[in-house]
């Protein structure tokens, strides 16, 4: 069967040449979200609108891998193939941006009919982790995991049961994850997760000055911005559904675009009217400098700070609080001793003390200014205090509830909410750990508690009652591509006394793959029913539509886990009596009693999508709370904004959890003593041509975006490196080698590896393909134990 569909795209697909042609030629203003006047790549076609070919059926689809933009795909079908792709060619307007695809979406076709697809159901026969298996049916993997699920459960007890986090089959529907809990809850219960690899820092600390972490407001109004500071923010790779669009049009519009950043990112090339690089790890010292120039030079904004925030000086403190805690008496250093200066500042976080003047009076004196924060800068040890110390610059100069300013935080903001099928309950409650200590619940969990951040322990247990024992990685690669450590998270996972049970569903034989005992293969999103949307902020879901049958003898995560819950004798509780077009349906009409705008299952169909204009829905964060605050508080304990949280006063860990955000000098950062070993700091970052690590395999994907190291050309002189050299990057955890590419777009001191290339190591453990998790930690940041990820201190030395 797949011989023959290869066969009949051979004389179809658009070549590599042309790909990487076209890639290349209209890279800025596909990614930046820009219209190339004056062609029509595309016919304009509606979701189920005949082509001129009367054998073609032309079907919109959207696919559902963690990708940030969600894209509107075209799928163009043949006898039942996927013959090409098209993309949104509609109108774009202001309030309603055209959803075109990148070079991502553009190349899903390689994704769907790749030869590597893992075709039938397999047992592992060798050593996990060498990748060793042989053929199986599919009765004879469900009867296994059966079997070995029900002796784990009788030995351990239900908390032995455990369903990773991340998933490439990331629909807003039938998410992979969601249904193994429900198989799990229905059969005793599970030990379940909270947090998430991306944004755990953002999620947890917001609210500690608001409340919400919804603080973000319709992207519409960037262009009433007088100032725009993208702050570790690269909407132009990480694709934060249309957020580069209307950038783009604020910048049209004259709002001046500031981007802070190690490195001169994509969004800092097509969008910035300044780059402002910065040592990874040390926003906050930059942000407290900022801080004193508003405070000492009287630019905040003293009547807001009056009426809505808690802790900017010492008459606006909660009772119980000693003298000398409030945010002024920080930063002007009457306490320590130390005033927050930018000369201060600058020795710590390499930005010039100009530079760092003149950015705070620009933004304490633009009003309105919008300050949006991304969430690479939150993966490190402290990432909580850059999260809190951008809600402060925002609320200090009064850029809170108002047109064009922003509250900073997590952003969140969602016009368009899809119903998910419900996982139902879990017989043990609330037991969670973070998602990020997963390795730590599989090597000591009954040592694990509170102060773990494990959350829903039974009145009188102060630990979980027992290890992990049995894994569900559905459609992931975060058991050990993703996840930090390597090294050590492999060792992990080949000793069979600590995990007795790993089952795998997946596209491609990833890394994660490699571990499993049971491999099932998963269809593709082109083969099963879904919704997708975007990232907050969500101005759109599409229809994720069945477009071919499922290829070899693969199935959906649903499928084969309606075959196990049969097994278990728990069909008719899991399905409910639907199938995943019915449950798709039944989200559409739950959809609908919130949103009586959302279309119908057969509107929906025809048209594919469902966008919000904002021209009908613009949404100002906190905007009721600024206007009217003694009927519209804000969600915290006072009631206002907290830039003083009397909760992180009372959990009494001010070292490393401040009650007032403030930089906290990070381990493996530039003034840990272990930089004299290894004294160049590395970050990663979202690359244009990966989801995560989906497409790592994707060789024309490749061609558009090489797997190479970014290092300055300073550093590389002093270690008689030279450009396409290739390297080994080191430290206590691992070794890398790759190529190198030198460039000053990266600010010396630090190098830069793009994250999600899949972990190859060799016979002697040495990672060959440019995996950064070779390398990070598995330590957790202090407050939301969170993935510190851009915290590493390596080496590097000519190969």
């Amino acid at each position: 069967m797949g011989k023959d569909i290869f066969d009949s795209l051979s004389d179809n697909k658009m070549s590599r040449r042309s790909f990487i042609k076209w890639s290349s030629a209209v890279t800025a203003p596909v990614v930046i979200g820009g219209t190339v006047q004056g062609t029509r790549m595309l016919s304009q076609v509606s979701a189920e609108e005949p082509s001129e070919n009367l054998d073609e059926q032309i079907l919109t689809t959207c696919s559902t891998v963690n990708c940030g933009g969600r894209c509107l795909i075209k799928a163009h079908i043949n006898d039942g193939v996927v013959t090409r792709l098209t993309t949104d060619t509609k109108e774009d307007t202001f309030e309603l941006p055209q959803l075109r695809a990148c070079i991502r979406g553009r190349g899903y076709r390689q994704f769907v009919y790749h030869p590597d697809r893992l075709k039938y159901p397999m047992k592992r026969v060798g050593k996990r982790g060498e990748g060793k298996f042989e053929k199986i049916s599919w009765e004879e993997a469900i009867d296994y995991i059966a079997k070995e699920l029900t002796r784990i459960t009788q030995k351990y007890g239900p908390a032995s049961r455990y369903s990773n986090y991340a998933s490439g089959h990331s629909g807003s529907i039938i998410g992979a994850g969601n249904m193994i809990q429900k198989i799990l809850g229905l059969t005793g219960g599970y030990l379940g997760y909270h947090n998430s690899y991306s944004s755990a820092q953002t999620s947890n600390a917001t609210p500690f000055t608001y409340g919400t972490t919804q603080t973000g407001s319709t992207l519409n109004t960037l262009s009433d911005s007088k100032l725009i500071i993208l702050w570790g923010h690269n909407p132009v790779e990480t694709r934060f559904g249309v957020t580069d669009y209307y950038v783009r049009k604020a910048k049209e519009a004259g709002v001046k675009i500031v981007v802070i950043d190690p490195r001169q990112s994509d969004t800092a090339v097509a969008l910035a009217d300044e780059w402002i690089p910065i040592a990874p790890t040390t926003d906050n010292a930059m942000m407290d400098a900022m801080t004193y120039v508003i405070i000492s030079e009287k630019l905040y904004d003293k009547n807001f700070v009056d009426k809505y925030c808690v802790g900017f000086d010492e008459e606006h403190m909660p009772e119980g609080v000693p003298e000398g805690e409030s945010l002024v008496s920080y930063i002007m250093g009457e306490k320590d001793g130390v005033a927050k200066t930018p000369e201060w500042a600058s020795k710590i976080c390499r930005v010039p003390a100009d530079t760092i003047r003149k950015l705070a009076r620009e933004f304490a004196t633009n009003k309105p200014s919008a300050l949006l924060q991304g969430w690479g800068p939150q993966r490190q040890a402290y990432g909580e205090q850059f999260v809190r110390g951008g809600t402060v610059l925002a609320a200090i100069t009064g850029n809170v509830g108002v047109r064009g300013g922003w509250a900073s935080g997590a952003g969140y903001v969602s016009l368009v909410k899809t119903t998910a099928v419900p996982k139902g309950d879990n017989p043990l409650g609330g037991l969670t750990i973070p998602c990020f200590l997963w390795t730590d619940a599989v090597v000591r969990g009954t040592e694990m508690g509170a102060k773990d951040g494990v959350k829903g322990l039974p009145e009188g247990q102060e630990t979980l009652p027992t290890n992990i024992k049995a894994m569900f990685n559905l459609a992931g690669n975060t058991l050990i591509n993703q996840h930090s450590d390597c090294n050590r998270t492999a060792e992990i996972l080949e000793d069979e006394s600590l995990l007795e049970l790993i089952v795998v569903s997946d596209i491609f034989m990833t890394p994660s793959a490699k571990f499993a005992d049971i491999l099932l293969p998963s269809n593709s999103f082109m083969e099963r029913w879904d919704i997708g949307t975007t990232w907050a902020p969500s101005q759109q879901a599409i229809l994720s539509q069945k477009c071919i049958d499922n290829l070899f003898e693969t199935k959906s995560d649903y499928e084969w886990l309606t075959m196990l819950a049969q097994k278990l004798g728990v069909e008719k509780e899991f399905t409910e009596g639907k199938n995943e077009l019915d449950w798709v349906m039944w989200s559409i009409e739950e959809s609908r009693k919130v949103d009586p705008n959302f279309p119908t299952f057969d509107e929906f169909k025809k048209k594919g999508i469902y966008q919000v204009s904002l021209e009908d829905k613009t949404v100002i964060a906190f905007e009721e709370q600024i206007k009217d605050p003694e009927n519209h508080k804000f969600e915290t304990p006072s009631g206002k904004i907290e830039i003083f949280s009397k909760a992180l006063w009372d959990m009494n860990e001010l070292d490393e959890i401040p009650a007032i955000p403030k930089y906290v000098s990070s381990w493996e950062g530039p003034e840990d003593p272990l930089i004299e070993k290894y004294p160049l700091q590395l970050i990663g970052w979202h690359y244009k041509r990966r989801c995560h690590s989906t497409f790592d395999n994707n060789k024309w994907l490749e061609e558009a975006g090489p797997q190479v190291m970014w290092m300055n050309k300073e550093d590389a002189r002093t270690r008689n490196i030279k450009d396409g050299d290739k390297v080994k990057v080191f430290n206590e955890r691992g070794e890398i080698h790759m190529p190198v590419k030198l460039t000053n777009r990266i600010i010396p001191g630090t190098v830069a590896i793009p994250q999600g290339a899949w972990w190859s190591p060799d016979k002697n453990g040495i990672d060959q393909r440019g995996n950064i998790n070779t390398l990070t930690s598995q330590r957790p940041s202090a407050l939301a134990k969170g993935n510190p990820q851009h915290t590493n201190l390596v080496e590097v030395e000519k190969a």
